[in-house]
């Protein structure tokens, strides 16, 4: 499958292509524009390694080499470590920017459109200095939207710790 690499977003003509298709109904990766799929950079870097998907820029092929280059320049590698691995645990994920997290994820077997997404995935790193008050605050959004706060903590050596927190009046 073959999609071309626009700005920030990677297109790719649904016209006639049954892979894109089901990629976007059953991956429930990017949204469908049209007779267009739209899948953000960190989504198509993700089926880029995985080797599901060819970048163009014009007429030239994209390696995953510049695609990661591409997305550190833009600071979203590490949104991208965490898409990957949650992924990669069969876990269904959507932008989450709305609520102030970085992802929307949906337990294995849900998906939008068929069911609520349960957890925000907000990112945070180990070496950051944090208030309880900033991870209380996350938590009470993800309670106000019904939701629980899944904390992706990365490390050094970008191994990622999970936490799941809610938000509880004593």
């Amino acid at each position: 499958m073959n999609g071309e690499l626009l700005d920030e977003i990677v297109s790719i003509n649904i016209e006639d292509n049954q892979k894109a298709i089901a990629l976007n109904q059953r991956s429930c990766l990017g949204k469908i524009e049209g007779d267009i799929l739209e899948l953000s950079l960190i989504e198509a870097t993700y089926l880029l390694e995985k080797g599901r998907l060819n970048i163009y820029i014009g007429d030239e092929k994209v390696n995953l080499k510049y695609l990661k280059s591409l997305i550190r320049s833009k600071q979203i590698h590490d949104k991208y470590i965490v898409f990957r691995d949650l992924k990669d645990r069969g876990y269904v994920i959507k932008a989450g920017f709305k609520y102030g997290s970085e992802f929307r994820l949906y337990e294995r077997g849900n998906n939008p459109g068929e069911g609520h997404s349960q957890y925000l995935v907000k990112i945070i790193y180990e070496s950051e200095n944090l208030k309880v008050s900033n991870i209380s605050s996350y938590a009470r959004v993800a309670h106000g939207v019904k939701k629980s706060l899944l904390l992706a903590i990365i490390d050094e050596d970008t191994d990622i710790t999970y936490y799941t927190l809610k938000w509880t009046r004593p």
